[in-house]
């Protein structure tokens, strides 16, 4: 009777080590919703500096402030990664990169090509 237990699991989310590529599909997701929400802010910003040239100038003062640089830089990111994940995963579809080898191998040119255009970004806006 020991040996036919039914009962769940406890799986501790926390411990379990993902592959690289399954970060980067998760990630994938995550950015994809991340742009969608930031969306009704952009086009707020683009409406509000259409406007008028002193609505312009309002909205270029407010991005050049320190929390709405941060915001850029988080925006870039995301967009990059989304990006860089999104051709991945096209490039799996046509049958390239699928191996083990290669899908760890494309994960980890996302992340550094990301880490590349952080980088940059954040030298751009913040230097």
């Amino acid at each position: 009777m020991a040996g036919n237990n039914k009962r769940p699991v406890y799986l501790n989310l926390l411990r379990i080590r993902l592959p690289v590529g399954a970060v980067v599909s998760i990630l994938h997701r995550v950015t994809g919703l991340l742009l969608v929400a930031s969306l009704p802010l952009l086009l707020l910003l683009l409406q509000h500096s259409l406007t008028s040239a002193e609505d312009y100038e309002r909205v270029n003062i407010f991005l050049r402030t320190l929390p709405a640089r941060i915001l850029l830089l988080v925006l870039i990111i995301v967009l990059a990664h989304h990006s860089f994940a999104g051709v991945r995963h096209l490039l799996h579809d046509l049958d390239i990169g699928i191996s083990r080898s290669g899908g760890r191998r494309g994960a980890w040119l996302v992340l550094a090509a990301v880490a590349t255009v952080g980088t940059i970004a954040a030298g751009r806006l913040f230097l």
